[in-house]
């Protein structure tokens, strides 16, 4: 039970937080969106205005909306014509009426201290840090966690470790300043009306980390569902999409070293083609499977030693803690726990090679950090020398 004087400061510091505005895109999502809302609702960051863009839906989103609302007066929803979730989320970065906007798709959870921790993360930076993001669990439709959240995680100026790693991995996970969501142009809808939408806040990321600076809280503190109709289970449309939306964000930065850029096409071939092998339709994939392989004659066998690699590497850590009398590790789908403090995410084991990889990477980010800088506070740029040197002339065997 609170007393007055615990009530009092609570109430003040409600009053003195900046306003959030958590924006919901929403296509007939009534299965889902009620879980939602009152995942967004439950934050102990109590300043927000909850924003659904009601895109278009034919079911009952928008009963269950209104429904909620009554129960929540922070929740409004806006109704247009289906355009996409780009589009949708577009409208609600305008309608906000806060200096900062976090995402959150129509069928994902949040932990309820995500946004306070994001926000408190994001005060304590500069200007040049304009957004902040957490790992995240993938959940099924009751909620179980189904694969816990990847360990490796980035922090700073990323772009071209973004572009290899897409360290942010969904669209429920990022809170950035608005100010830099307008600048940069907020979300492209141009995937969408093309038929290859799915992957419009990885792009929406590498404009935002091609300019600023990208915090991180090392814990996973979203619920990301996936499940048969949902957007990431049209695996043809999301492999379509990432290679797309890394084409133009290399071509519309030639300052990175060839090096980079051959690492971000590999990374994102190798995931389309992993999309592309759970279609259903077999000729359709082998049809978008096939500009891969015909740019790259070696690529399967490539992906073959590797799958090797790591199932050698699973077993041999398996073999071991059983030599060494522990029990191996049991399948526990727990549920998303909205309320219990999660465990903070641990840096992975990478390989030799892995961690030269990332060291590259790493270095690429700290020198076009270093130049952009200076663009950032209105000096005029250093003359860039582009003739590959020793460290960013591309060797396929560290890639």
């Amino acid at each position: 039970m609170l007393s007055s004087s615990d009530k009092n400061r609570r109430d003040v510091r409600h009053v003195t937080q900046p306003l959030v505005s958590v924006v919901i895109p929403a296509f007939n999502a009534s299965r889902y969106i009620e879980r939602t809302l009152r995942s967004a609702g439950r934050q102990t960051y109590r300043s927000l205005e909850i924003i659904v863009i009601n895109d278009g839906s034919t079911d009952d989103t928008a009963k269950v909306v209104e429904q909620v609302a009554l129960e929540d007066s922070r929740i409004r929803m806006l109704s247009t014509p289906n355009r996409g979730v780009a589009a949708a989320r577009n409208t609600g970065i305008r309608e906000a009426a806060s200096r900062f906007v976090a995402f959150l798709d129509a069928d994902d959870l949040w932990h309820q201290t995500k946004i306070e921790k994001q926000v408190n993360a994001l005060n304590r930076r500069s200007p040049q840090w304009a957004a902040v993001y957490v790992p995240h669990h993938i959940i099924n439709h009751d909620d179980e966690i189904i694969r816990s959240c990847r360990s490796d995680v980035a922090r700073g100026y990323i772009f071209a470790r973004h572009l290899t790693f897409k360290y942010v991995g969904n669209g429920s996970a990022l809170l950035v300043r608005r100010d830099v969501a307008l600048e940069i142009g907020g979300f492209n809808s141009s995937y969408a009306a093309a038929g290859i939408g799915g992957c419009e806040d990885l792009d929406f990321e590498l404009r935002l980390a091609a300019r600023y600076h990208i915090e991180v809280i090392r814990e996973p503190l979203v619920g990301y569902r996936q499940y048969p109709g949902n957007m990431s289970s049209n695996h043809l449309q999301m492999g379509r999409s990432a290679l797309e939306v890394i084409r133009r964000s290399l071509a519309a930065n030639p300052q990175l070293p060839q090096y980079a850029m051959r690492s971000a096409t590999i990374a994102t071939q190798k995931y389309a083609f992993w999309e592309f092998r759970q279609s259903r339709n077999t000729y359709l994939s082998l049809v978008a499977m096939w500009p891969i392989l015909r740019s790259e004659p070696g690529f399967v066998v490539r992906l073959v030693l590797e799958k090797c690699l790591r199932l050698i590497h699973r077993c041999v850590r398996l073999m071991t803690a059983t030599a060494n009398g522990q029990d191996p590790p049991r399948v526990n789908r727990s549920k998303f726990d909205q309320e219990t403090v999660p465990s903070s995410v641990e840096r992975p084991d990478k390989s030799p090679q892995s961690r030269r990889h990332l060291m590259r990477l790493t270095e690429v980010d700290a020198e076009l950090s270093s130049i952009l800088e200076p663009l950032a506070n209105g000096f005029a740029p250093v003359a860039i020398d582009h003739r590959p040197s020793v460290r960013s002339r591309t060797r396929k065997s560290d890639i």
